[in-house]
């Protein structure tokens, strides 16, 4: 059985992408690496010559900044590294440049990968989401923030990533996944105020004009952590490849976040509250399908 990792990254030192960190908490499964290092305006390239691994094969690309189509160049650059993957690989372990996965549950995946392996049914395998938010002791769990997504599938040439990178399809439909007991840690939304505001700017490049980033997001304007809807405390541990940043930059997260939950509205709070009783999330949007 082979296994390739891929992933592209652009910017990530501006940007404060924990990549290393993300390729280094899956190698230990995977065979190979593909990684389409976007061209940057900071050292991405540097740091990922860096990682000490005969396994990492890198693909310089050129973003196309113009594509504002909701996203579709980071689709675009996940379809280059795709492209780039042996044809003799079995399973394709996709991961984003603010995912890590737990070590803990790199025994679960690979036996996950080996009993699916030669299931007609089974194209991908579905893993749950932890969603850091304002600091590395909380954790955003509300109808904002996706459950679950396809990050490992079968590799098969028709295969194509969808939308902005949210997930794939497979000749223009659904992928059938089977899901797993094993979570990604996404630590996207894990920054001080001022990190969140300029994520949030750099971000919306992929998404919007420059003239509605000036008039919606200024520099000036102080996040305000209004999307978080739900914190809750984080009581677990956090994946050994984190821990030396954790240690170097987190911070007192100053913000009450029992407050976010005042602010949901009356619908929200009953949908939410259903969910939590019987762990169903009404419409919810599912980029998959079970099987």
């Amino acid at each position: 059985m082979k296994v390739t990792g891929f992933t592209f990254i652009c910017n990530a030192v501006i940007n404060d992408y924990p990549i290393v960190e993300a390729i280094k908490s899956i190698l230990p499964i995977c065979d190979e690496f593909v990684v389409a290092v976007g061209e940057s305006e900071d050292e991405t390239l540097t740091l990922i010559k860096q990682i000490n691994s005969s396994k990492i094969k890198i693909i310089e690309t050129v973003w196309d900044n113009s594509i504002r189509e909701g996203g579709r160049t980071f689709a675009i650059e996940t379809d280059k590294a795709y492209a780039e993957i042996s044809e003799d690989t079995d399973w394709a372990f996709y991961i984003q440049g603010d995912e890590i996965v737990h070590e803990k549950y790199l025994p679960i995946i690979k036996e996950a990968m080996e009993a699916n392996l030669n299931s007609s049914k089974v194209e991908g395998l579905l893993f749950k989401y932890l969603h850091f938010y304002g600091s590395y002791d909380y954790t955003a769990s509300s109808r904002r923030w996706y459950r679950n997504e396809i990050r490992i599938i079968k590799f098969d040439k028709t295969v194509r990533s969808y939308r902005d990178a949210q997930g794939f399809r497979k000749n223009n439909r659904k992928i059938q996944v089977k899901p797993i007991d094993a979570y990604i840690y996404h630590y996207g939304w894990v920054k001080p105020p001022s990190g969140l505001g300029n994520k949030l700017r750099n971000f919306n490049k992929f998404y919007q004009k420059e003239e509605w980033i000036e008039a919606n997001l200024p520099v000036t304007k102080e996040f305000d952590y209004g999307n978080a809807d739900r914190l809750i405390k984080f009581e677990g541990t956090h994946p050994k490849v984190m821990q030396e940043r954790i240690v170097a930059g987190n911070w007192k997260f100053s913000v009450d976040p029992t407050l976010f939950k005042k602010k949901m509205s009356v619908r929200r709070k009953i949908l939410q509250g259903i969910e939590d009783l019987t762990g169903w999330r009404i419409g919810e949007y599912r980029n998959f399908k079970v099987v």
